[in-house]
C-alpha cells in the first residue's frame, strides 16, 4: 500500500507510521525498525533549517519522494520526504531488517557481523538496499526505489535522534522512532562536538 495523503503530513506524525513499512530496491527490501523525524525550517536539526538550498530542495515536496544526501565525506543516507509540497520535511530510515534479497545485501555488506547487522545503521541501510545519491528525487510508489507502507505499524518507544549537534540533538526533540526490543536498532549516540586545538 502506497499513501500519498499520510505523507502529507507533519514528519513526526508519519516518522512513527513509517515503522513496520518495507523499503524496496531491485530484488533487495528492508523492513524498517527506527526513524529519524526532521522538520525542516522550524528544526535546528534538519537541512532546511536556514531555508531552500539545491542540496535540499527536494525535502520541499511532493511527498512521497526519496531525499538523499552524503555525509562525513563517505555516508549516503536516505529519507521520506513528507509535509504538504512547499514546507520542507522528511523522514530519516535509520535502520531495518533485510526481508528479501539476504543474499545481495550480504554481498554488499561484505563487513557485516550478522544480518541484524545488514542494515543496522542509516548508512548501513542504504548500502545493503543499494540506494544512492543518484536515487534522490525518486517517487517511491513508481520509481526505482519503493515504499509500501505497514497496514499496521507496530508499538513504539521514542526519544533525542542520534548523532545531532545543537539544540536539535536534545531531549527537547524526542524525534527518534524505534521498534523497542528489535536487534536491528541501530544504538543512540549522543552528538561528540570536534575538539579544537588550544591556540598557543
Amino acid at each position: 500500500m502506497f499513501d500519498r495523503t499520510l505523507l502529507e503530513r507533519p514528519a513526526v506524525e508519519v516518522a512513527p507510521l513509517l515503522l513496520g513499512s518495507v523499503i524496496r530496491r531491485g530484488e533487495v527490501a528492508v523492513r524498517i525498525t527506527e526513524v529519524e523525524a526532521y522538520m525542516g525550517e522550524v528544526d535546528p536539526g534538519s537541512h532546511a533549517f536556514r531555508g531552500r538550498t539545491n542540496r535540499n530542495a527536494v525535502m520541499y515536496g511532493p511527498p512521497g519522494h526519496l531525499y538523499t544526501y552524503f555525509t562525513y565525506g563517505m555516508h549516503t543516507c536516505a529519507n521520506v520526504v513528507c509535509m504538504p509540497e512547499g514546507i520542507a520535511g522528511g523522514v530519516l530510515l535509520r535502520a531495518g531488517r533485510v526481508v528479501d534479497g539476504v543474499e545481495i545485501a550480504r554481498a554488499r555488506r561484505t563487513s557485516t557481523r550478522g544480518d541484524d547487522d545488514l542494515a543496522k545503521g542509516p548508512a548501513r541501510l542504504v548500502v545493503a538496499l543499494g540506494i544512492t545519491l543518484a536515487d534522490g528525487g525518486t517517487d517511491l510508489e513508481s520509481g526505482e526505489v519503493r515504499l509500501e507502507l505497514a497496514e499496521h505499524p507496530p508499538a513504539h518507544a521514542a526519544g533525542p535522534r542520534t548523532g545531532v549537534s545543537g539544540a536539535g540533538g536534545t531531549e527537547e526533540y524526542p524525534w527518534r522512532f524505534w521498534v523497542p526490543g528489535d536487534p536491528t536498532v541501530s544504538p543512540y549516540k549522543a552528538h561528540v562536538p570536534k575538539k579544537r586545538g588550544i591556540a598557543s
